[in-house]
């Protein structure tokens, strides 16, 4: 049978989702606890999980899903409350179904949204280190917010993103479609929440990159439609941290009945999360 898991984690610790050799990964430490889990059979047959997006090092997820084959029969909150107890505090799983074998949390996704966290001021906040972005402003000073709305215009719809693909991105093609981008600002506090079919390597934190530099009045809005019709990374921001982003949902068929992300252990706010 195939099994989908519902997970949220806190990626600061691990070099990112996929296993890597002598690295500490999301995908490596649920493996080890869903074989734990599963026991005998796994000796035999160890679980592989294939995920809907490869989250970055230091990268973390409100929404991830996974999907994995077993012949193990149990219950959907046996899988939950049997998971979570080999696993680190950092990972938990949310919820697990059986789902159809044509199923993929990959390939049956048609949308991901990613939020991304910043904190804006004259001092950083200790209390969430590892865990929002930061940028260093004097008191009473703020940044354009619809200055980087206007720039966010330019990006909405189906381009080649090249500008904003990592140099080790493995993506097919730099061709994506991007559905919405909010810029949500609630001082200290700003919001970027950005919706797409896929993403490329990187994608988001260079977005982020260009939409600041224009915050702060460093580049016009027009600048982001230049970056953009250029096809070349290196006129683009330098790639912002990856401490304040959050792989938040995954859009599936409704057919799949997919829950919805657990967003009551969130410290973002459920208005940002949920924004329209």
């Amino acid at each position: 049978m195939r099994i989908a898991l519902g997970l949220q984690y806190d990626g600061s610790p691990y070099a990112g989702w996929q296993v890597q050799h002598n690295q500490n990964t999301v995908q490596a430490e649920l493996e080890k606890a869903l074989n734990a889990f599963i026991g005998e059979e796994a000796k035999s047959f160890p679980v592989q999980t294939i995920t809907a997006g490869r989250t970055d090092t230091g990268v973390h997820a409100l929404g991830q899903v996974v999907h994995f084959d077993t012949s193990v029969e149990r219950e959907d909150f046996s899988w939950v409350r049997g998971v979570n107890s080999f696993l680190p505090p950092s990972i938990v799983v949310n919820w697990a179904k059986e789902v159809p074998d044509e199923f993929s949390a990959r390939f049956s996704a048609f949308e991901r949204t990613y939020i991304y966290a910043l904190h804006v001021g004259p001092c950083r906040s200790p209390m969430v280190n590892a865990r929002a972005g930061y940028v260093m402003l004097p008191p009473k000073q703020w940044l354009d917010i619809e200055g980087m709305k206007k720039s966010a215009e330019f990006l909405i719809g189906q381009h080649d993103f090249s500008s904003f693909r990592s140099s080790d991105c493995q993506s097919k093609t730099p061709v994506k479609t991007l559905y919405a981008i909010d810029i949500i600002s609630e001082e200290p506090w700003l919001y970027f929440r950005i919706s797409g079919n896929a993403f490329l390597h990187h994608m988001v934190r260079n977005l982020v990159g260009c939409f600041l530099q224009i915050g702060q009045g460093r580049q016009r809005p027009e600048w982001m439609a230049q970056v953009l019709a250029a096809k070349d990374r290196r006129i683009a921001a330098p790639t912002f941290m990856s401490d304040g982003l959050y792989l938040a949902k995954i859009t599936y068929p409704e057919e799949f009945a997919i829950p919805a992300p657990w967003l009551e252990n969130s410290w973002l706010p459920a208005t940002v999360i949920q924004h329209k």
